[in-house]
């Protein structure tokens, strides 16, 4: 017999979630801290271009970007370019935190309605 939702606390369930999320965030912002080792070696992911178009976004956009961390296909990358350009890492923690924890929140609300 598979395992319901219904079998968990829903602020269990919320609680686990959120703190996987911004821990997989926290990986990327150490990534991007020591990618810059490895920049210009021909096995490196991304092209100089492609790196510059990423920074010169998260330049304009500053931290707030990381607001967005939740989103699918962009929040990854804006975590490990924020690790790339030094954000600091409180501030960076409270962002994503911020940014993870509201999409459960909201996904909680609708999925049980509570709303």
């Amino acid at each position: 017999m598979g395992l319901l939702l219904t079998d968990y606390a829903p602020w269990l369930v919320l609680a686990v979630a959120s703190v996987g999320n911004v821990l997989g965030s926290v990986v990327n912002w150490f990534l991007g801290r020591g990618i810059e080792l490895f920049r210009g070696r021909r096995w490196f992911p991304a092209s100089p271009a492609a790196l510059a178009r990423a920074e010169g976004w998260y330049r304009r956009y500053g931290r707030w970007s990381l607001l967005l961390a939740w989103a699918p296909i962009i929040g990854d990358p804006l975590t490990v370019v924020a690790g790339v350009l030094r954000e600091t890492f409180l501030v960076f923690l409270l962002l994503v935190s911020i940014a993870k924890i509201g999409r459960y929140l909201i996904l909680a609300a609708a999925t049980l309605g509570f709303g």
